[in-house]
């Protein structure tokens, strides 16, 4: 697909896709939507973007929103399915390396989310990572 060019008042041309790369972040619905806002407001009456123009930057809005709610959807479900697993240790011994390389044993004996990302207790030591758990008994 070709980027989005518009023209600013004072004729230099703005390419949303490069400005993007140049922040080292992507282009959001909200900042696309504005963007083909300001560039339906500053175009030529004389010569007006063509349907086609116009009707492929409203594909690429569209895709870009269902994208993101897809991203979004996914997210919550890895969060919810590492919430499960978790979940399903509660009262299994297990074994798990801690942040010193030791290794330790116990029972977990709750789970709890720590910003949306869970953490287990095992044997009352509080904030276990479960990806730090070797074993399961």
């Amino acid at each position: 697909m070709d980027a989005i060019t518009s023209t600013k008042p004072g004729g230099s041309a703005l390419n949303p896709m490069k400005a993007a790369d140049a922040n080292k972040s992507s282009l959001g619905k909200d900042a696309f939507l504005k963007l083909l806002t300001t560039q339906l407001q500053h175009q030529d009456p004389l010569n007006p973007m063509e349907d086609t123009e116009f009707m492929g930057q409203m594909a690429q809005f569209s895709s870009l929103e269902q994208i993101t709610n897809m991203a979004n959807a996914n997210t919550a479900m890895a969060d919810n399915l590492a919430f499960s697993k978790s979940v399903s240790l509660i009262g299994r011994t297990v074994t798990y390396t801690d942040a010193t390389k030791q290794t330790h044993t116990g029972t977990v004996d709750r789970v709890t989310t720590t910003d949306g990302k869970p953490a287990l207790t095992v044997g009352g030591i509080d904030d276990v990572d479960p990806s730090s758990v070797t074993e399961v008994l």
